[in-house]
């Protein structure tokens, strides 16, 4: 049996993140990943903003960093463009990594910290004594191990079974999960100055998005609600749908396709117990608007980190003591999840053409910086009827 003060299983961008921040906090932390490569397979549109970076002590890098864009567009069904350049968006837009790089600089800035990374090796139940998680009972390589830890952090997304293990309540409803397909795609045409997206009934419930990779290679994808299709396989045709309607991106050759699904749910209303802290997709801290996950993730992750070796040094591992990471995850980013889940309950209502209209509203003056805030002003301005199908919500 295998002893640690914090077990992190999954090292995705939110365990990774945890274990290097529990290792510089003086625990001894170990990081594990079911699959023989950190980074892969990839599940992701590959674009993150830039400023969250720091917050995180990560410094933008070309190990990970694939391009840079000015911005974004977004564009309504009746084809309205809105132009959002970095100053009018903040930290929305920025980069386009290279995920498998990103994944595994982050597990080797853990590694760095001081934790034990484990590869091949699965989380197959957890250990408790006195109704307290005091480890996982795991699997690497066709044998059995017990790792023991005062503290088990769960980062081991969309699927997470770790929750569920816990008896923290991690149902999801059909309204909840988008079923996501991807192609990267070299030869395409358009502009890789900005990162585009599109609403309406091309993606049900989602949008689709052009995240550029180079000049001519991008990761071309839809995300679908689950609710507004028949099965998670209809992505598939409304994305060839998608490039079929734009010449420009269907004349490119598919390099790698890559399917999955998010929750674009609530968060859980517990992410802790005895024992246990829940990060990232695994505690659906998703944005349910945007359906991206690294920066809430990454966050908690710090968050989960610096709680673990406050609780060494406290040696209490209760779930009261671990409320200190409910409180300060939920500080910084559970206000703008909740509220976005208000929109995409909207949205998921939505024609097109008052998709059309709202896009219309805020394109036809220029805004100074876009944000929940100044898009809901503009609407009360323009188009009160909409505004209060948010309002109602």
């Amino acid at each position: 049996m295998d002893a640690y003060d914090v077990l992190v299983i999954g090292a995705g961008p939110g365990g990774s993140t945890a274990a290097r921040f529990a290792a510089r906090s003086g625990c001894r932390t170990v990081l594990i990943e079911k699959r023989a490569e950190i980074g892969v397979p990839i599940r992701c549109g590959e674009g993150i903003a830039k400023d969250w970076l720091q917050e995180i002590g990560i410094p933008p890098s070309p190990k990970f960093v694939q391009r840079e864009v000015q911005g974004a567009r977004v564009f309504a069904p009746d084809g309205t463009c809105l132009t959002v350049d970095a100053a009018m968006a903040g930290n929305e837009v920025g980069y386009t990594v290279d995920r498998g790089l990103f994944d595994r600089y982050l597990a080797a800035e853990a590694a760095r910290a001081g934790a034990e990374i484990r590869i091949r090796t699965s989380a197959v139940g957890l250990l408790t004594e006195g109704g307290r998680i005091v480890g996982a009972r795991c699997e690497h390589m066709g044998r059995t191990l017990d790792i023991r830890a005062h503290v088990v952090i769960g980062a081991d997304g969309f699927e997470s079974q770790v929750g569920r293990w816990a008896g923290l309540a991690t149902h999801l409803k059909m309204r909840d999960i988008d079923a996501c397909l991807e192609y990267t795609m070299v030869d395409v045409g358009g502009d890789p100055t900005y990162d585009d997206f599109y609403l309406g009934s091309c993606a049900p419930g989602g949008y689709a998005w052009v995240f550029w990779k180079g000049e001519d290679i991008a990761n071309v994808g839809l995300g679908v609600n689950l609710s507004l299709v028949r099965e998670r396989g209809d992505a598939k045709l409304y994305l060839d749908r998608f490039l079929a309607a734009h010449p420009a991106l269907a004349r490119g050759q598919v390099l790698q396709e890559i399917a999955g699904a998010v929750s674009v749910s609530l968060p859980l209303e517990r992410t802790t117990t005895d024992g246990l802290m829940l990060v990232g997709d695994a505690a659906r801290m998703i944005d349910p608007v945007t359906g991206g996950g690294i920066l809430n993730a990454c966050l908690a992750g710090k968050f989960a980190g610096e709680v673990a070796g406050e609780a060494l040094l406290a040696a209490d591992y209760s779930s009261t003591f671990l409320e200190r990471y409910e409180r300060r995850w939920r500080a910084r980013i559970e206000e703008q999840l909740c509220r976005n889940y208000m929109i995409k309950e909207r949205l998921l209502k939505m024609d097109d053409a008052t998709i059309s209209r709202i896009i219309r509203a805020i394109a036809d003056v220029p805004l100074e910086r876009v944000s929940a805030a100044t898009i809901f002003e503009r609407l009360r301005e323009r188009h009160p009827d909409i505004l209060a199908q948010f309002e109602l919500a």
